[in-house]
């Protein structure tokens, strides 16, 4: 029996005394891409920090590759290693080439020589149309190239899977589509995905299924068709009705 890449059983967390999940089970299967939708505040970037811990969950289990990340004798930095994380704010270092952000952790983390992270970088950066930008650094890079530049240090490490945490809502709207455009591959390639987003028509175009969150709860899941045109909860069709651009 194949073990899904991700399994969050019975989620809760609380920020003081504020419970913000509340009792969340979420299955991503290989080679799934699924995004999460919902307003904000209602948990789904919490959601996607405790799937790798960097939010500590309160209660309940999060499971990566059948390893339980809950467990307190379970290496969590062995395990994150199998987990690409894309950040809206991007997280490169300003004072590092576009190369270096790229081979740093490969160097630290995975031992490679300099040599071999600096050939993977370099792959790297083919696949998000970037080679020609490697010895620049970030603040000489437009929104939307520092983004592909973080998706491509996230590939560097051969993750088995990749969380996207509103990876397009720091950009200015005409950056949009060439990040979208990098993870529309990488789905078309196989890659599991998790994406929290609000970019429906990427939702929908990309996603096997989506999950609408509200109030720390998943209230609804089906394929993107399913949900964007027929809604089965009215808190759903409320929500879609508030974001027409889908």
């Amino acid at each position: 029996m194949d073990v899904p890449p991700i399994q969050v059983i019975d989620l809760h967390k609380y920020f003081g005394a504020l419970e913000v999940l509340r009792g969340i089970n979420f299955t991503v299967g290989a080679g799934e891409v699924v995004c999460v939708i919902g307003p904000s505040g209602s948990g789904k970037s919490t959601l996607l920090r405790c799937v790798n811990r960097l939010e500590e969950p309160t209660a309940g289990r999060v499971l990566i590759e059948g390893i339980d990340l809950t467990d307190p004798d379970t290496d969590v930095d062995a395990v994150r290693t199998r987990i690409g994380m894309v950040f809206q704010r991007f997280n490169l270092f300003p004072h590092l080439t576009v190369l270096r952000n790229l081979t740093i952790a490969q160097r630290k983390v995975l031992k490679r020589s300099a040599e071999e992270a600096g050939d993977v970088a370099i792959k790297m950066l083919e696949r998000v149309d970037l080679s020609e930008k490697a010895e620049e650094f970030p603040i000489r890079l437009s929104g939307g190239q520092q983004q592909r530049v973080a998706i491509a240090r996230s590939l560097c490490m051969n993750p088995d899977l990749m969380l996207f945490d509103e990876p397009t809502s720091a950009l200015d709207p005409e950056l949009v589509g060439e990040v979208l455009d990098v993870m529309r591959k990488l789905a078309e390639e196989g890659m599991t995905m998790m994406v929290v987003t609000h970019e429906m028509g990427f939702a929908r175009q990309v996603c096997d299924r989506m999950s609408f969150i509200d109030g720390g709860v998943i209230v609804e899941e089906n394929t993107p068709e399913d949900l964007l045109m027929h809604p089965q909860h009215e808190r759903t069709r409320k929500f879609l009705e508030a974001v027409q651009h889908y």
